[in-house]
């Protein structure tokens, strides 16, 4: 299911493709290929094995209202035939030549990831320039993945937690773009044709929305000609349409009744922007509120101490066109109310004492320990940070900046950011049973 959709650029795979060189060998370069394409790449010959990760931006929003989870299709027909194969024959080259790719796409971005063994390079840059340039979109592959996607959203359409998913994203962005369902409807997908694919197709794949990091045993003269292989003979200017900042709606009171074991609590706040001031001191109160240690503030009072819930999640959402700060827990329906004025009150007492400097260091030590082993620990991840950072407009030696932002941070900065973001009221859900009697500070 590799090459039918790629969850994530990070997804792991067997040890030998994994290979990659240790963090202090990893450093980023910038160059540009003859035909004037700029890219990102390390060049590692630990394993004969090129990884390629690339981007264009324009994802999901720009799925037209009654097109809903065209993107989401579209993502599973690069390897359903291409150029004058059709899906058996472009899978059975695909097989020959050791080919992996898988496209994905996410609400501002459509993204691609290939890996080739570098004896293989000619005959798989050759499929992949097929499949990313002339894409055929058959009427058969179209029905065939379309009715996998609907099979699972009628699977998905059980699950309670999907409905209030929905419905959470629909009352905090309300008709933005992101308020919609990315994967679409069924009614969406039946609608959807060939043409609106290849419409799609030739809106966003151009060379001036592309992101690239490519990683392995290549020089960069050889980079540079795979790239302008794959990606040269797309059209310079893409054809996006603008999305709007999102105007996301705060303070809201929701409560889905439901018969669940537990009851499911949802809260957001306002976020902040990655090139905010206040980003990084943001990012720490996150992982001393709710990070993925059980002596997070929130789970130390909710979970240790109480055993109110088994754990208590958060962390800042950064979209292109949008931030929010969020939280999230699980507890026995006759629990909601206390649980909830734990959270505010542990978020209260954060704002108002700040963190103890001790743990605000054990917090910053492990932040910079644990980002260059998860984020560059194989050729994978490390091609897909690359992209990342591209997409983010971050520096190309952002991992160095961000050790630099994350040391400077204090305890004052952590505790003025705190006052800023819960100052406002922040939204909430409940779902479970008798959510609506819990005390979201409304009957709906």
């Amino acid at each position: 299911m590799l090459r039918r959709t790629l969850v994530a650029l990070a997804t792991p795979l067997v040890a030998l493709s994994l290979a990659a060189p240790a963090r202090a060998e990893v450093a980023f370069r910038e160059f540009t290929s003859p035909g004037g394409i700029t890219a990102w790449m390390v060049e590692d010959y630990t394993v004969p094995i090129i990884t390629l990760a690339f981007a264009f931006d324009g994802g999901a929003t720009q799925d037209p209202a009654d097109k809903l989870g065209r993107a989401t299709l579209m993502t599973t027909l690069f390897d359903e035939g291409a150029g004058t194969l059709d899906s058996d024959a472009f899978q059975e080259r695909q097989d020959l030549v050791g080919l992996e790719m898988g496209f994905s796409a996410s609400l501002d971005s459509f993204s691609g990831f290939a890996r080739m063994l570098a004896d293989e390079r000619e005959g798989a840059t050759e499929l992949l320039t097929l499949a990313v340039t002339e894409p055929r979109f058959d009427q058969p592959a179209i029905d065939r993945m379309r009715a996998q996607l609907v099979a699972g959203l009628v699977a998905r359409s059980q699950d309670p937690g999907y409905a209030a998913g929905l419905m959470w994203s629909e009352a905090l962005f309300g008709e933005h773009p992101y308020g919609r369902p990315a994967e679409g409807t069924e009614e969406t997908l039946a609608a959807t044709t060939a043409d609106d694919l290849r419409a799609l197709h030739q809106a966003i794949f151009a060379r001036e929305n592309l992101t690239i990091g490519i990683v392995g045993a290549l020089d960069e003269a050889t980079a540079g000609a795979l790239i302008d292989r794959v990606f040269g003979g797309l059209p310079q200017e893409a054809d996006l349409v603008e999305t709007p900042e999102a105007e996301m709606s705060f303070g809201q009171q929701l409560a889905v009744d439901y018969p669940l074991p537990q009851t499911f609590i949802n809260l957001a706040w306002p976020g902040i922007a990655e090139d905010d001031a206040d980003f990084f001191p943001a990012y720490l109160l996150t992982e001393i509120l709710a990070g993925g240690s059980l002596l997070s503030e929130l789970n130390v009072e909710v979970r240790e101490k109480r055993g109110l819930s088994y754990g208590v999640s958060g962390g800042l959402v950064n979209l292109d066109h949008a931030d929010a700060l969020t939280i999230s827990t699980a507890t026995r329906p006759d629990q909601a109310a206390e649980t909830i004025e734990v959270i505010r009150a542990t978020l209260a007492r954060v704002a108002e004492e700040g963190p103890e400097p001790a743990q605000l260091e054990r917090i910053k030590r492990y932040l910079i320990g644990a980002y260059p082993i998860n984020q560059l620990r194989s050729s994978v991840s490390i091609a897909g940070a690359m992209v990342g950072q591209q997409l983010r407009d971050l520096p190309i030696d952002y991992v160095d900046e961000r050790a630099s932002r994350i040391e400077a941070v204090t305890s004052e900065d952590v505790q003025a950011v705190a006052q800023r973001i819960f100052a406002a009221e922040p939204s909430l859900m409940l779902l479970g049973p008798g959510a609506s009697k819990n005390e979201t500070g409304s009957d709906q």
